[in-house]
Protein backbone atom coordinates (compact mmCIF):
# COMPACT_ATOMS: atom_id res chain seq x y z
CA UNK A 1 0.00 0.00 0.00
CA UNK A 2 2.96 2.26 0.74
CA UNK A 3 3.86 1.88 -2.51
CA UNK A 4 1.12 2.36 -4.30
CA UNK A 5 0.98 5.27 -2.33
CA UNK A 6 3.88 6.79 -3.11
CA UNK A 7 3.28 5.87 -6.98
CA UNK A 8 0.29 8.19 -6.90
CA UNK A 9 1.75 10.94 -5.29
CA UNK A 10 5.03 10.99 -8.50
CA UNK A 11 2.31 10.42 -11.03
CA UNK A 12 0.52 13.51 -9.19
CA UNK A 13 3.39 15.39 -9.04
CA UNK A 14 4.35 14.46 -12.72
CA UNK A 15 0.90 15.33 -13.90
CA UNK A 16 0.83 19.07 -12.20
CA UNK A 17 4.18 19.71 -13.65
CA UNK A 18 3.13 18.95 -16.66
CA UNK A 19 0.18 21.02 -16.34
CA UNK A 20 2.22 24.18 -15.34
CA UNK A 21 4.80 23.52 -17.74
CA UNK A 22 1.40 23.77 -20.37
CA UNK A 23 0.36 26.85 -18.53
CA UNK A 24 3.49 28.29 -19.17
CA UNK A 25 3.54 27.86 -22.72
CA UNK A 26 0.10 29.41 -22.78
CA UNK A 27 1.27 32.16 -21.18
CA UNK A 28 4.77 33.25 -23.06
CA UNK A 29 4.50 36.60 -25.00
CA UNK A 30 5.79 37.12 -28.56
CA UNK A 31 5.93 41.43 -28.34
CA UNK A 32 6.11 41.37 -32.19
CA UNK A 33 2.98 39.42 -33.10
CA UNK A 34 1.11 42.68 -31.20
CA UNK A 35 1.85 45.31 -33.76
CA UNK A 36 0.36 48.70 -33.64
CA UNK A 37 -1.23 51.30 -33.89
CA UNK A 38 -4.54 50.70 -35.26
CA UNK A 39 -4.79 54.16 -36.36
CA UNK A 40 -1.40 55.97 -37.81
CA UNK A 41 1.05 55.08 -40.11
CA UNK A 42 3.48 52.67 -38.78
CA UNK A 43 7.23 52.95 -38.16
CA UNK A 44 9.14 51.18 -41.30
CA UNK A 45 12.80 50.37 -41.08
CA UNK A 46 15.17 48.77 -44.31
CA UNK A 47 18.28 47.86 -42.89
CA UNK A 48 20.90 47.55 -45.86
CA UNK A 49 23.65 44.94 -45.33
CA UNK A 50 27.00 46.35 -46.98
CA UNK A 51 30.66 44.82 -47.01
CA UNK A 52 32.85 47.69 -45.32
CA UNK A 53 34.03 49.47 -47.54
CA UNK A 54 37.23 50.65 -46.28
CA UNK A 55 38.86 48.06 -47.68
CA UNK A 56 38.91 49.67 -51.21
CA UNK A 57 41.37 51.14 -53.19
CA UNK A 58 41.96 54.91 -53.81
CA UNK A 59 41.54 54.08 -57.51
CA UNK A 60 38.14 53.39 -56.74
CA UNK A 61 35.51 55.00 -58.99
CA UNK A 62 32.51 56.26 -57.01
CA UNK A 63 29.89 56.60 -59.38
CA UNK A 64 29.95 52.39 -59.81
CA UNK A 65 27.50 53.05 -56.37
CA UNK A 66 25.34 56.07 -57.83
CA UNK A 67 22.07 53.40 -59.14
CA UNK A 68 22.42 52.31 -55.53
CA UNK A 69 22.23 55.37 -54.20
CA UNK A 70 19.28 56.24 -56.73
CA UNK A 71 17.54 53.30 -55.35
CA UNK A 72 17.89 53.83 -51.75
CA UNK A 73 16.45 57.61 -52.47
CA UNK A 74 13.43 56.27 -54.33
CA UNK A 75 12.21 54.41 -51.10
CA UNK A 76 12.78 58.18 -49.50
CA UNK A 77 13.83 57.57 -46.15
CA UNK A 78 13.71 60.49 -43.61
CA UNK A 79 16.18 58.90 -41.40
CA UNK A 80 19.57 57.15 -42.07
CA UNK A 81 21.12 55.49 -39.42
CA UNK A 82 24.96 54.33 -39.32
CA UNK A 83 27.39 51.82 -38.06
CA UNK A 84 29.31 54.61 -36.00
CA UNK A 85 30.05 54.57 -32.49
CA UNK A 86 28.37 58.19 -30.96
CA UNK A 87 30.66 60.57 -29.50
CA UNK A 88 28.67 60.58 -26.68
CA UNK A 89 29.23 57.00 -26.25
CA UNK A 90 32.93 57.35 -27.15
CA UNK A 91 32.80 60.16 -24.10
CA UNK A 92 31.46 57.70 -22.21
CA UNK A 93 33.96 55.09 -23.10
CA UNK A 94 37.24 56.95 -22.58
CA UNK A 95 36.14 57.86 -18.83
CA UNK A 96 36.42 54.06 -18.63
CA UNK A 97 39.78 52.96 -20.04
CA UNK A 98 40.77 49.92 -18.16
CA UNK A 99 37.81 48.76 -19.42
CA UNK A 100 37.51 50.15 -23.29
CA UNK A 101 41.10 51.24 -23.93
CA UNK A 102 40.85 49.07 -27.06
CA UNK A 103 37.69 50.06 -27.98
CA UNK A 104 38.35 53.77 -27.93
CA UNK A 105 41.55 53.14 -30.25
CA UNK A 106 39.64 51.42 -32.82
CA UNK A 107 36.22 53.76 -32.60
CA UNK A 108 36.20 56.69 -31.43
CA UNK A 109 38.25 59.72 -32.93
CA UNK A 110 40.63 62.46 -31.39
CA UNK A 111 38.28 65.47 -30.81
CA UNK A 112 40.70 67.50 -29.46
CA UNK A 113 41.29 70.13 -32.42
CA UNK A 114 37.26 70.38 -32.42
CA UNK A 115 37.13 71.02 -28.76
CA UNK A 116 40.06 73.56 -29.15
CA UNK A 117 38.59 75.15 -32.03
CA UNK A 118 35.21 75.23 -30.97
CA UNK A 119 35.59 76.12 -26.73
CA UNK A 120 33.23 72.87 -26.23
CA UNK A 121 33.20 69.48 -25.25
CA UNK A 122 31.15 66.45 -26.14
CA UNK A 123 28.30 67.66 -24.28
CA UNK A 124 28.32 71.00 -24.57
CA UNK A 125 28.78 70.15 -28.61
CA UNK A 126 26.33 67.89 -28.86
CA UNK A 127 23.85 70.56 -27.43
CA UNK A 128 24.70 73.18 -29.18
CA UNK A 129 24.01 71.30 -32.56
CA UNK A 130 21.07 69.66 -31.63
CA UNK A 131 19.72 73.63 -30.75
CA UNK A 132 21.57 74.49 -33.77
CA UNK A 133 19.04 72.12 -35.31
CA UNK A 134 15.80 72.89 -33.49
CA UNK A 135 16.28 76.08 -34.96
CA UNK A 136 17.26 75.55 -38.63
CA UNK A 137 15.89 77.69 -41.75
CA UNK A 138 14.83 76.70 -44.78
CA UNK A 139 17.40 78.02 -46.76
CA UNK A 140 20.44 77.72 -43.93
CA UNK A 141 23.61 79.78 -45.37
CA UNK A 142 27.20 78.82 -46.08
CA UNK A 143 28.31 80.26 -42.49
CA UNK A 144 25.28 78.28 -40.35
CA UNK A 145 26.51 74.97 -42.31
CA UNK A 146 30.25 75.63 -41.41
CA UNK A 147 29.57 76.47 -38.03
CA UNK A 148 27.04 73.14 -37.66
CA UNK A 149 29.59 71.50 -39.21
CA UNK A 150 32.57 72.25 -36.42
CA UNK A 151 29.81 72.24 -33.60
CA UNK A 152 29.33 67.80 -35.16
CA UNK A 153 33.03 67.41 -35.11
CA UNK A 154 33.27 68.89 -31.47
CA UNK A 155 30.54 66.70 -30.68
CA UNK A 156 32.61 63.20 -32.30
CA UNK A 157 29.65 63.30 -35.02
CA UNK A 158 32.09 62.94 -37.91
CA UNK A 159 29.65 62.08 -40.08
CA UNK A 160 27.23 64.54 -39.48
CA UNK A 161 30.00 67.34 -40.08
CA UNK A 162 30.27 65.50 -43.30
CA UNK A 163 26.77 66.12 -44.48
CA UNK A 164 27.17 69.74 -43.64
CA UNK A 165 30.24 70.07 -45.11
CA UNK A 166 28.90 68.42 -48.42
CA UNK A 167 25.76 70.58 -48.69
CA UNK A 168 28.67 73.65 -49.47
CA UNK A 169 29.19 74.33 -52.96
CA UNK A 170 32.67 74.19 -53.12
CA UNK A 171 33.82 77.76 -52.68
CA UNK A 172 32.44 78.05 -49.80
CA UNK A 173 34.43 74.53 -48.07
CA UNK A 174 37.07 77.12 -46.41
CA UNK A 175 37.80 77.95 -43.07
CA UNK A 176 35.65 80.45 -41.26
CA UNK A 177 34.69 81.35 -37.62
CA UNK A 178 35.28 78.58 -35.60
CA UNK A 179 35.96 76.10 -38.69
CA UNK A 180 39.79 76.81 -38.64
CA UNK A 181 41.84 75.51 -40.95
CA UNK A 182 42.91 72.49 -39.26
CA UNK A 183 39.04 71.07 -39.52
CA UNK A 184 38.73 71.75 -42.89
CA UNK A 185 41.58 69.68 -44.00
CA UNK A 186 39.82 66.60 -41.34
CA UNK A 187 36.42 67.15 -43.50
CA UNK A 188 38.09 67.46 -46.48
CA UNK A 189 39.93 63.84 -45.15
CA UNK A 190 36.24 62.60 -44.59
CA UNK A 191 35.49 63.71 -48.12
CA UNK A 192 37.94 61.47 -49.54
CA UNK A 193 37.66 58.60 -47.12
CA UNK A 194 36.24 55.51 -48.48
CA UNK A 195 34.00 53.82 -46.40
CA UNK A 196 29.93 52.91 -46.37
CA UNK A 197 29.22 55.99 -44.44
CA UNK A 198 30.87 58.43 -46.33
CA UNK A 199 30.80 56.71 -50.30
CA UNK A 200 26.69 55.81 -49.79
CA UNK A 201 25.02 57.19 -46.31
CA UNK A 202 26.44 60.89 -46.76
CA UNK A 203 25.88 61.47 -50.19
CA UNK A 204 22.22 59.94 -49.73
CA UNK A 205 21.60 61.93 -46.95
CA UNK A 206 22.65 64.85 -49.46
CA UNK A 207 20.57 64.05 -51.85
CA UNK A 208 17.25 63.70 -49.96
CA UNK A 209 17.91 66.98 -48.12
CA UNK A 210 18.72 65.01 -44.57
CA UNK A 211 21.31 67.43 -42.46
CA UNK A 212 22.56 64.22 -40.59
CA UNK A 213 23.58 60.61 -39.69
CA UNK A 214 22.12 59.06 -37.03
CA UNK A 215 24.97 57.19 -35.07
CA UNK A 216 23.59 53.68 -33.73
CA UNK A 217 26.20 51.30 -33.21
CA UNK A 218 27.38 50.51 -29.53
CA UNK A 219 30.27 49.17 -27.94
CA UNK A 220 29.59 49.63 -24.03
CA UNK A 221 29.71 45.56 -23.95
CA UNK A 222 33.17 45.09 -25.67
CA UNK A 223 35.09 42.58 -22.73
CA UNK A 224 38.76 40.80 -23.94
CA UNK A 225 39.48 39.24 -20.75
CA UNK A 226 42.27 39.43 -18.55
CA UNK A 227 44.64 38.67 -21.16
CA UNK A 228 43.51 40.72 -24.42
CA UNK A 229 45.83 38.91 -27.20
CA UNK A 230 44.76 35.43 -25.62
CA UNK A 231 41.54 36.61 -26.58
CA UNK A 232 42.21 37.41 -29.67
CA UNK A 233 43.92 34.27 -30.77
CA UNK A 234 41.13 32.02 -29.73
CA UNK A 235 38.66 33.70 -31.38
CA UNK A 236 41.01 33.87 -34.71
CA UNK A 237 41.25 30.17 -34.26
CA UNK A 238 37.88 29.72 -33.82
CA UNK A 239 37.42 31.51 -37.45
CA UNK A 240 39.61 28.83 -39.10
CA UNK A 241 37.32 26.96 -40.19
CA UNK A 242 36.26 25.41 -43.60
CA UNK A 243 32.97 27.61 -43.59
CA UNK A 244 35.17 30.71 -43.23
CA UNK A 245 37.38 29.34 -46.53
CA UNK A 246 33.92 28.99 -48.12
CA UNK A 247 32.76 32.46 -47.45
CA UNK A 248 35.58 34.36 -48.04
CA UNK A 249 36.06 32.42 -51.79
CA UNK A 250 32.27 33.41 -51.96
CA UNK A 251 32.34 37.04 -51.71
CA UNK A 252 36.11 37.55 -53.50
CA UNK A 253 37.86 40.78 -53.76
CA UNK A 254 35.70 43.51 -53.02
CA UNK A 255 37.32 45.71 -55.74
CA UNK A 256 36.14 43.31 -58.32
CA UNK A 257 32.77 43.16 -56.85
CA UNK A 258 32.50 46.46 -57.50
CA UNK A 259 34.02 47.57 -60.77
CA UNK A 260 30.88 48.64 -62.35
CA UNK A 261 27.40 49.82 -61.43
CA UNK A 262 25.77 46.52 -62.25
CA UNK A 263 28.12 44.64 -60.11
CA UNK A 264 27.72 46.64 -57.39
CA UNK A 265 24.01 46.21 -57.12
CA UNK A 266 24.29 42.75 -57.30
CA UNK A 267 26.37 42.51 -54.93
CA UNK A 268 23.89 44.32 -52.73
CA UNK A 269 21.37 41.91 -53.20
CA UNK A 270 24.05 38.76 -52.35
CA UNK A 271 24.92 40.34 -49.34
CA UNK A 272 21.16 41.02 -48.49
CA UNK A 273 19.98 37.56 -49.44
CA UNK A 274 19.00 35.21 -47.03
CA UNK A 275 21.90 32.75 -47.52
CA UNK A 276 23.94 35.41 -45.27
CA UNK A 277 23.29 34.91 -42.07
CA UNK A 278 23.82 31.02 -42.16
CA UNK A 279 26.87 31.41 -43.32
CA UNK A 280 27.99 33.85 -41.37
CA UNK A 281 26.96 32.08 -38.21
CA UNK A 282 28.94 28.72 -39.29
CA UNK A 283 32.19 30.66 -39.91
CA UNK A 284 32.07 33.06 -36.73
CA UNK A 285 29.64 33.34 -34.03
CA UNK A 286 28.77 29.56 -34.24
CA UNK A 287 32.18 28.47 -34.41
CA UNK A 288 32.84 30.52 -31.31
CA UNK A 289 29.96 29.97 -29.41
CA UNK A 290 32.07 26.11 -29.56
CA UNK A 291 35.61 27.95 -28.81
CA UNK A 292 36.93 25.54 -26.31
CA UNK A 293 39.25 27.56 -24.11
CA UNK A 294 39.16 27.32 -20.08
CA UNK A 295 38.47 30.84 -19.86
CA UNK A 296 35.10 31.08 -22.49
CA UNK A 297 36.44 33.37 -24.82
CA UNK A 298 34.76 32.53 -27.67
CA UNK A 299 31.72 32.73 -25.58
CA UNK A 300 32.36 35.91 -24.05
CA UNK A 301 33.16 37.36 -28.02
CA UNK A 302 29.60 36.15 -28.52
CA UNK A 303 27.89 37.60 -25.67
CA UNK A 304 29.56 41.05 -26.61
CA UNK A 305 28.32 40.09 -30.39
CA UNK A 306 24.25 39.41 -28.98
CA UNK A 307 24.53 42.47 -26.49
CA UNK A 308 25.98 45.37 -29.28
CA UNK A 309 23.08 43.75 -32.22
CA UNK A 310 20.41 44.45 -28.98
CA UNK A 311 21.49 47.96 -28.29
CA UNK A 312 22.23 49.08 -31.78
CA UNK A 313 18.26 47.57 -32.76
CA UNK A 314 17.28 49.69 -29.14
CA UNK A 315 19.05 53.15 -30.68
CA UNK A 316 17.12 52.61 -34.13
CA UNK A 317 13.83 52.06 -32.05
CA UNK A 318 14.97 55.18 -29.78
CA UNK A 319 15.51 57.37 -33.25
CA UNK A 320 11.65 56.71 -34.25
CA UNK A 321 10.63 57.67 -31.04
CA UNK A 322 10.15 62.03 -31.68
CA UNK A 323 8.37 61.17 -34.90
CA UNK A 324 6.38 57.95 -35.43
CA UNK A 325 5.40 56.81 -38.18
CA UNK A 326 8.93 57.30 -40.08
CA UNK A 327 11.25 55.27 -42.62
CA UNK A 328 14.43 54.76 -41.50
CA UNK A 329 17.42 53.18 -43.64
CA UNK A 330 20.24 51.41 -41.41
CA UNK A 331 23.49 51.12 -43.16
CA UNK A 332 25.33 48.02 -41.17
CA UNK A 333 27.53 45.30 -41.53
CA UNK A 334 25.73 42.78 -43.67
CA UNK A 335 26.77 39.97 -40.59
CA UNK A 336 24.73 42.41 -38.53
CA UNK A 337 21.21 42.90 -40.85
CA UNK A 338 19.72 39.55 -39.72
CA UNK A 339 20.16 40.36 -36.16
CA UNK A 340 18.57 43.60 -36.46
CA UNK A 341 15.85 42.55 -39.14
CA UNK A 342 14.62 39.94 -36.09
CA UNK A 343 15.52 41.97 -33.20
CA UNK A 344 13.75 45.23 -34.57
CA UNK A 345 10.62 42.97 -35.93
CA UNK A 346 9.77 42.59 -32.17
CA UNK A 347 9.30 46.15 -31.64
CA UNK A 348 5.45 46.57 -31.83
CA UNK A 349 5.60 49.69 -33.48
CA UNK A 350 7.91 48.74 -36.41
CA UNK A 351 7.61 47.27 -39.76
CA UNK A 352 10.78 45.41 -41.63
CA UNK A 353 10.72 46.25 -45.00
CA UNK A 354 12.37 44.19 -46.86
CA UNK A 355 15.15 45.89 -48.70
CA UNK A 356 15.68 44.20 -51.63
CA UNK A 357 12.27 45.62 -52.90
CA UNK A 358 14.45 48.87 -53.22
CA UNK A 359 17.52 47.53 -54.75
CA UNK A 360 15.44 45.56 -57.38
CA UNK A 361 13.38 48.50 -58.51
Amino acid sequence: MQGMWGRGILVCALLAAGAQAEAGQTRSFAPGAHKGPRLGTQNEVAVLGTAHLARLPETFDRSTLVPLIDRLAAWQPQAIAVETVSGQQCDMLRRYPARYALTVSDYCPDLSAAAKATGLDVAAATAAAEEMLVNWPAQPSAAQRRELAAKFLAAGEHDSALVQWLHLPAPERRAEGVLNQELVEALEALRSSRNENTLIAAQLAVRLGHQRLWPMDDHSADRYGPDPKAYVKAVRKAWDNPASKQRAALHGDLETQLDTPENALAMYRRDNGPDVAPAAFESDYGAALEEPSPQGYGRMYVTSWETRNLRMAANIRDLMGPTPGMRTLVLVGASHKAYLDAYLEQMHDVHIVDVQQALLR
